[in-house]
């Protein structure tokens, strides 16, 4: 099992480690409720050094990553961000990504459970082409900082501006000898920025930050997967293995605005035929009655007759509100649409809601 960089650092704040997708990750800290809570109302950091984090380089760089991904990539700009999907011919999402244009190099990063499938697919992809793909997840490290105060609170503690990054923007540069990537994104419908440095560094300067995010009076509290996963249902941000698989596209993912169908790319023709006839099933989200969660794989039924199925299930720290998102016949997605989900043999009432649950508060 592969340890992230902060393995010691989880252990040393009494963290409880579980697998996951080969990795021995932190899922709580104190308590899901509580680190979800403190993510909502202040800033917390979250080790996701476990996402692959995979460098393009090469002439045929652009070209293939034009391939490759659903999202045009050639018209993003140095500093520029975009979040994209990967598909199979068959339009069978293969992982959804996001792709960073630095001057000289493309940066990709993708989850940790398709890391292995994605390098050996790419493997096969480049053929033909004159790019050279290398894997840079086990010599970096990456956290994420989320939260309201997420950006006031790193603008006082790095030496770097960092309020003036739009969404989707990065920054690179070097302090005191370390190489720093920062872009102001995140996975939990906060505000906030992922950082990836070395990771010889990832220790000191974990311990670096917190200590005088402290000292500032403004902490920063570690969370864990337990917490990342509330807090992006939340969101209704998608999930590999839950909203994306292999076992339908883009579309009917709820993801069409990060389909660019004007290019060509693996699987457009198939997305192309999903949106001129529309899919026949939705991701939809679900307000269920009730304390009991919907996890995946309940039926989704009306009058009797499964219509769906539940792909993720919470009940909502922020809301308080038992919460779901399923794949739903597309008929039936129209927001108050009332129908039952099976929660181990029991029929429980739901409504059709439309996504996002949680919203951003405007300023």
């Amino acid at each position: 099992m592969l340890q992230t960089p902060l393995n010691a650092f989880h252990r040393e704040c009494h963290a409880r480690l579980v697998e996951f997708a080969g990795w021995e990750m932190p899922v709580v800290y104190t308590s899901i409720i509580e680190e979800h809570n403190f993510t909502r109302q202040h800033c917390s950091v979250f080790d996701v050094s476990h996402m692959g984090r995979v460098e393009f380089r090469g002439p045929d760089a652009e070209k293939l990553l034009e391939r490759l991904n659903t999202r045009n990539i050639g018209s993003s700009q140095p500093g520029m961000c975009r979040y994209s999907h990967m598909c199979r011919d068959d339009g069978g999402i293969l992982d959804d990504v996001i792709v960073s244009r630095l001057e000289d190099h493309f940066l990709v990063v993708c989850n940790a459970s398709n890391r292995e499938k994605l390098l050996g697919w790419w493997d096969v992809q480049r053929r033909g082409f004159d790019v050279d793909i290398q894997d840079r997840t086990l010599t970096t490290a990456m956290v994420a900082i989320q939260g309201p105060e997420a950006i006031e609170t790193v603008g006082k503690l790095l030496p770097l501006p960092v309020a003036d990054l739009k969404r989707y923007r990065f920054k690179t540069g070097s302090v005191v000898g370390m190489d720093y990537f920062i872009a102001r994104s995140g996975y939990t419908g906060e505000d906030g920025v992922e950082i990836i440095l070395p990771a010889s560094m990832a220790m000191t300067a974990m311990r670096l930050l917190l200590s005088q995010a402290a000292d500032l009076g403004r902490p920063i509290k570690p969370a864990g997967l337990g917490a990342r996963d509330t807090l992006r249902l939340e969101a209704a941000m998608p999930l590999y293995g839950h909203e994306l698989t292999e076992d339908w596209d883009s579309i009917t993912a709820g993801q069409e605005w990060a389909v660019d169908l004007t290019k060509d790319f693996i699987g457009q023709p198939v997305l192309k035929r999903v949106k001129e006839e529309g899919p026949q099933r939705k991701i939809t989200g679900f307000e269920v009655e009730g304390k009991r969660i919907a996890r995946q794989g309940a039926s989704v039924l009306q009058d009797g007759q499964q219509v769906g199925a539940v792909t993720s299930g919470t009940l909502s720290p922020t809301l308080g509100k038992n919460i779901a998102m399923g794949l739903l016949k597309s008929e039936l997605s129209q927001p108050g649409t009332r129908v039952e989900i099976d929660i181990r043999g029991t029929r429980t009432p739901a409504t059709v809601v439309a996504l996002p649950f949680y919203k951003l508060p405007k300023k």
